[in-house]
């Protein structure tokens, strides 16, 4: 499975690593994500969803089905 949060739609990033010298090379920045479990109250269900930190603070902030609702209109689901 990719890592790609399936609230916000992070996914990783790429960068580079700088020495003492200034000398470049790639790297890659990844996302925070988490594997967690969610009570959906309005379906009656569990559903396990892969969430970055930012995505848990969403759903805190606006609830689980209100993310869904977000996450399904952007099309991160």
């Amino acid at each position: 499975m990719s890592k790609i949060c399936q609230i916000t739609g992070k996914k990783a990033m790429g960068g580079c690593n700088v020495s003492h010298s200034k000398r470049h090379t790639k790297r890659s920045f990844d996302v925070n994500l988490f594997r967690r479990k969610f009570y959906w109250v309005e379906q009656d269900v569990w559903i396990e969803l892969n969430v970055s930190a930012a995505g848990l603070r969403t759903i805190n902030k606006i609830g689980l089905d209100n993310a869904l609702k977000q996450a399904a209109e952007k099309g991160y689901l």
